[in-house]
């Protein structure tokens, strides 16, 4: 067995996903998975050696920042973000949950180890693998959100469940994350590096990420799979709820599948893959299917509604509570005033029936 965190596709994804912009996602509602998101800004908003950024009482608020900058460009390029936060796991997640802790263990153990060598390169990398996200941060993370005029969706479940569900339901245009497990939930659109194109090094090599969109159905008329054959090729490589079968990556699952239809068959058949047969619980396997096919949802959120930004909020939250640089923070909510202006000025225009 291996562990896995999400399902990987990548390789098959490069065939299918294309390169857009935000000019492309104007007025488009983004369902954007909220964990997801801010484990990205505790891992990449760092210090030199690999600490978070924190306030005067040691509280971090690498979360905070790049919630409240990241939110703020969304919003300058007329983009509706609505930022959906997990709720209870599946009991099936508990082992992945368990593993991740134990990873997180070892690396800050190598941090330390890096930054008392005076590896400031490897202690940012083993850093990055530390974060950790409590009810706190999640609390003030839907506060400054909110605070934004942004809405906030608490899912009964998964949160990629979540919003590929309003995306189903016509309630937002796309799922935002980085795992492609939005796609085994059914999430018709999937979009990823969702930011304003930047740069990161990998392997000493800097690499630009610009936005990328999966259609789900077009991956699947690629391959001539179905959504269900998608999750079962899930099953074999590795998902947060089932570690996989080691030696079996995408391709030859891919493989499998258009050979074999589906696991029972090759169980049954007693299929070899990687040197072993495949023998797996099929009633596991079952289990597995319903979490992605039937995922549990919360189908009573309210209409979404984009509010009016309370400034005095969001400084008190900042600045106040948690140490942001008052210049900072004026001259980003400065930016949103504008916003407010020009929105305010389009209504009036409406209204009037002039033009410009």
């Amino acid at each position: 067995m291996k562990i896995s965190i999400g399902i990987k596709i990548n390789d098959l994804v490069k065939k299918v996903k294309r390169t857009i912009t935000f000019e492309q996602l104007f007025q488009k509602r983004i369902a954007i998975d909220a964990f997801n998101t801010i484990y990205q800004f505790l891992a990449i908003i760092r210090q030199r050696d690999g600490t978070p950024l924190k306030d005067f009482e040691g509280n971090i608020t690498s979360h905070l920042s790049g919630l409240f900058y990241r939110t703020i460009n969304f919003l300058e390029h007329n983009i509706k973000p609505i930022y959906v936060f997990d709720g209870t796991p599946s009991d099936l997640k508990l082992d992945t949950i368990q593993e991740r802790r134990e990873v997180k263990k070892e690396a800050e153990k190598k941090m330390i180890q890096a930054q008392e060598a005076g590896n400031m390169e490897d202690a940012r990398k083993f850093a990055q693998m530390t974060s950790k996200l409590d009810s706190d941060m999640i609390d003030e993370s839907k506060k400054l959100i909110e605070y934004m005029g942004i809405p906030v969706v608490q899912a009964a479940s998964e949160g990629e469940a979540q919003s590929a569900y309003m995306v189903r339901q016509g309630d937002a245009w796309a799922c935002a994350s980085q795992d492609y497990d939005t796609l085994l939930f059914g999430g018709k659109r999937l979009v990823r590096n969702f930011a304003i194109s930047r740069s990161k090094k990998v392997r000493n090599t800097t690499v630009t990420l610009d936005i990328e969109y999966i259609s789900l159905n077009k991956f699947l008329e690629k391959f001539n799979i179905t959504q269900e054959q998608l999750i079962e090729m899930g099953i074999l490589i590795g998902t947060d709820f089932f570690p996989g079968i080691k030696g079996i990556g995408q391709k030859t699952a891919l493989n499998l599948i258009q050979e074999h239809g589906n696991i029972e068959n090759m169980v049954n058949n007693k299929v070899k893959a990687a040197g072993k047969t495949i023998a797996l619980d099929l009633d596991l396997v079952a289990q597995i299917k319903h979490i992605f096919l039937n995922p549990r949802v919360n189908n009573e959120y309210p209409d979404f509604a984009w509010k009016k930004i309370q400034y005095e909020n969001i400084t008190e939250l900042l600045v106040e509570a948690h140490n942001f640089s008052m210049n900072r923070v004026e001259n980003a909510l400065d930016r949103l005033k504008k916003l407010d202006d020009s929105s305010q000025q389009v209504s009036l225009d409406h209204f009037l029936g002039t033009k410009d």
